[in-house]
């Protein structure tokens, strides 16, 4: 075990939802099984995503609202590391700032919750689904056109409010989140990652420090899982390469069998009427070069063009 003799207070900058609150406690609580004589605290902070509610992320400037006070945090010395759910964090992430650690993965899938169906198929022509994503947007409507979705903003306490004040039929949730906040018996389905191809990233926990940290790159690296990283290298490079956010309904999702990563990627159309897939397997040495020719494969089968009209889509609304 690699202890930091002259280390003996970290500070944790989160966000005050009770899911990104759970994920900096279960950060402090790792840390402090490794390290019992460190000291870790809590900087609780709100970000602009936190605050605006009533427009979806492609309009206000997608996920990087939700780690930019964070990252203020770190760059003034208040906080020494930020925890992010890793799909929340922009692909195209700068020094002064660095993901040094990923762990290992909870479930990636989305999840089901209604209360009254047990499943998407079984929601009758009209009813609403809610999700604040356009990527399962567009897969909901590839599958289901006959249904209408509506965005749902908030923390996960506040979506699940809505719809059981009756504003959604159905919503569709990160399944990861439901289960760190023991709300597992909300979810009525899993949905397979075949049929809602995940976010980059997706039920991972990512650690943000500033580059020049190694104190923290060192105290940090007993957390990082070797087989999450592989997979969501592959996963973030393509959306990396396909210039990635939340303007763009984009996907992509990597497994490892031994030494072999599979990676599955989309992009599609924010009505779902046109999704293009491409799947690659390769060595996970390879990772993020597996990620780039798949984003490659996407592009040169007409992906730019989705990408293109997506983004013309959200600056132009």
């Amino acid at each position: 075990m690699a202890v930091i003799p002259s280390m003996t207070k970290v500070v944790i900058a989160t966000r005050e939802s009770r899911l990104a609150l759970w994920q900096a406690e279960f950060v402090r609580s790792q840390l402090q099984a490794r390290y019992p004589h460190l000291t870790v605290e809590l900087l609780k902070m709100t970000t602009r995503g936190d605050q605006i509610l009533d427009k979806t992320l492609s309009k206000v400037g997608g996920k990087g609202l939700f780690v930019k006070e964070l990252e203020t945090a770190l760059m003034d010395g208040r906080a020494d590391l930020a925890v992010h759910s890793l799909k929340d964090v922009p692909v195209d992430l700068q020094y002064p700032f660095a993901l040094t650690c990923v762990m290992e993965r909870d479930d990636p899938r989305d999840a089901f919750v209604s209360n009254h169906y047990s499943a998407l198929a079984e929601l009758p022509a009209g009813e609403v689904v809610g999700t604040s994503s356009l990527r399962r947007e567009s897969q909901i409507r590839e599958r289901y056109p006959h249904l209408e979705v509506k965005p749902l903003r908030g923390n996960l306490d506040t979506r699940l409010r809505k719809l059981d004040e009756g504003q959604y039929a159905a919503i569709i949730l990160a399944a990861a989140g439901l289960k760190r906040l023991g709300l597992v018996e909300r979810i009525k389905a899993f949905i397979d990652t075949n049929d809602s191809l995940p976010a980059a990233g997706q039920g991972a926990l990512g650690i943000e420090i500033m580059a020049d940290r190694q104190d923290m790159v060192d105290l940090l690296a007993p957390l990082v899982d070797t087989d999450t990283l592989d997979c969501v290298t592959a996963e973030r490079a393509v959306s990396l390469s396909l210039g990635g956010s939340c303007q763009v309904p984009l996907a992509a999702f990597a497994q490892l069998t031994h030494n072999d990563l599979h990676i599955q990627a989309l992009v599609a159309s924010t009505d779902g009427k046109t999704i293009l897939r491409a799947e690659l397997t390769g060595t996970r040495d390879k990772a993020f070069e597996l990620g780039q020719q798949v984003a490659s494969m996407l592009k040169s089968s007409g992906g730019q063009e989705l990408i293109d009209q997506a983004l013309a889509l959200a600056n132009n609304p």
